[in-house]
């Protein structure tokens, strides 16, 4: 989420965007993943210094105000079985927080987390100025403790769902002499200047391996799967509809997606191709009248009398974007005859 207090009596201005000085810190990649395979960046930091919000590539993947990197991990089974947050540079650990559930942020009930806005969470200091913070780590994980010396891509703990946060993942913000910096991009801006500023694209902290890995994606599809019935949005978050394979005598066949980082006019399209190589379901949804974080569709039938034809089903999920395919996602169902 956006706006987190330090842990401990430290509160920071969120909105603020500064230069990186002389000697800036060099930053690994805090998540033990692979973006674009099975975690994503969901919001970068907001760089518009007004009421807009704007990220590093003058895209809309952050909100107003948001202070911080969102590494976001596909569903709550994968942060059940445990993705590690890594230092992002060596440090001593100044602050930690610990005690607080893995359970979804209830808006109607923000008393619940007031003044931990973050969660379960580690602040390394890295001398110099400098620190690193890590929000929403799993109860019970971290593994640190104040005064402790880390290295860079030393484990702290799991990504988890504490605090203020609707869904898993690693909030990850950077400081220098306790305002916000934006590691893809330092430079800053002021009121009403264009969010890509000359030279800008080379003032990133990032290590040339961690920026290797965190190009940035004008969108991306999180999860995509088949499902034997109805699928939910609730079901996709927990990894539930991944466990149910459907066969030759399930009730119907669903192919399912669900993208974030959209735009206003992105069109996605899900799409099934049956056995026999003719278009099996699909669905082509309008295009969206402003930007989403995330979407969910799905496409599919039900069965009536006869079996599935057994063979090789192949699922698509795409984003178009002024004409052209930015991100997909496909996967293959093998439905076998019975023995």
């Amino acid at each position: 989420m956006g706006r987190h207090r330090q842990l401990g009596v430290l509160s920071f201005a969120a909105a603020l965007v500064a230069a990186a000085p002389a000697g800036a810190l060099e930053l690994s990649f805090p998540v033990a993943c692979d973006p674009g395979n099975d975690c994503a960046i969901q919001h970068y930091v907001d760089r518009d210094p007004g009421p807009d919000a704007i990220d590093y590539r003058c895209g809309h993947q952050t909100y107003d105000g948001h202070n911080g990197t969102d590494v976001r991990i596909p569903t709550l089974r994968d942060m059940t079985a445990g993705v590690a947050v890594l230092a992002a540079a060596a440090g001593t650990v100044a602050r930690v927080r610990d005690g607080m559930p893995d359970v979804i942020y209830d808006k109607e009930a923000p008393g619940t987390v007031a003044d931990r806005e973050c969660g379960n969470g580690v602040v390394i200091d890295h001398g110099g100025g400098w620190e690193t913070q890590y929000c929403h780590m799993k109860l019970g994980s971290i593994r640190v403790a104040p005064g402790q010396a880390v290295d860079a891509g030393g484990v702290l703990g799991e990504i988890g769902l504490s605090g203020m946060t609707e869904f898993p993942h690693l909030h990850f913000s950077v400081r220098k002499d306790n305002v916000t910096l934006d590691p893809f991009a330092t430079k800053g801006l002021s009121v009403g200047a264009a969010c890509a500023v000359a030279g800008d694209g080379d003032t990133g902290l990032w290590s040339a391996d961690a920026a290797q890995m965190l190009g940035y994606r004008p969108a991306f599809v999180l999860n995509a799967g088949f499902a034997e019935g109805v699928v939910t949005m609730e079901q996709v978050e927990a990894g539930d509809p991944e466990g149910a394979i459907p066969g030759r005598e399930s009730p119907a066949l669903v192919f399912f997606g669900r993208a974030i980082g959209l735009e206003a006019g992105d069109i996605q399209t899900v799409r099934v191709v049956g056995p026999d190589g003719s278009v099996f379901a699909e669905n082509d949804l309008a295009p969206l009248d402003r930007p989403m974080a995330q979407y969910f569709a799905f496409a599919g039938r039900k069965r009536h009398d006869a079996p599935w034809p057994a063979g090789t089903y192949s699922g698509r999920y795409s984003v178009i974007r002024d004409g052209k395919e930015i991100a997909f996602r496909d996967v293959r169902l093998e439905i076998r005859d019975a023995p």
